[in-house]
């Protein structure tokens, strides 16, 4: 039986639908199996282009209004708050994924932090491109919101930014939420439950 922590890559982006959608189940799964997650916040549009995938708009009119019908179903499965057309959406990420590569690195907890800057864009209809909104987010969750706007301006977490999307695009990552455990690659928040299962199976005696 292994004793090991489970360890968990989560690629994901703040203006990522589906990653909000499941972002709840995800944390229910992390505290169960006690993992370490090491979270990866990616340019999202950079990953589409590598991957052949379209942002929302530029997809064909019959992709988008099932996408709509998708998310309806989804909100009722998940029990969950969820703007259909939000009011800024899309919005600029990178100042909120530099504050959250920040508070990795100064050792914070961060997953309340992950949550409420999802559910900012897809629920409370919040720009997660405000540095206010942000600070604000970070401090309602047990971070220091002043401090982290300050160190995303650090050249060190552009170049981690940057990083984190070309080693998405390297490992094969087209969307988001993508996990990997023990390398192998889980794409969509419908993919937990395999995720889960991976992981118990070792667990088993």
């Amino acid at each position: 039986m292994n004793q090991t922590k489970p360890e968990i890559d989560y690629y994901f982006s703040f203006i990522s639908l589906w990653s909000y959608v499941g972002s709840r189940v995800f944390e229910r799964l992390v505290r169960k199996h006690d993992a370490i997650v090491h979270y990866k916040p990616i340019d999202l549009l950079a990953v589409f282009a590598a991957g052949g995938g379209k942002p929302v708009k530029e997809r064909a009119p019959a992709r988008q209004a099932y996408r709509l019908v998708e998310m309806q179903r989804w909100r009722e499965i998940r029990g969950i708050d969820l703007v259909l057309h939000p009011r800024f959406y899309p919005a600029d990420p990178t100042l909120g994924h530099r504050m959250l590569l920040a508070a990795q690195r100064d050792g914070g907890k961060v997953d309340g932090f992950v949550h409420a800057c999802l559910r900012a864009v897809w629920a409370d209809e919040l720009d997660i491109a405000d540095p206010q909104t942000l600070s604000r987010l970070a401090s309602e969750n047990g971070l220091n919101g002043t401090t982290l706007l300050e160190e995303a301006h650090d050249p060190a977490l552009f170049e981690q930014e940057s990083s984190l999307t070309r080693e998405a695009i390297a490992r094969d990552v087209f969307g988001a939420p993508f996990y990997f455990y023990r390398d192998e690659p889980f794409w969509g928040q419908d993919r937990l439950d395999l995720l889960d299962e991976t992981i118990a199976k070792e667990k088993r005696p």
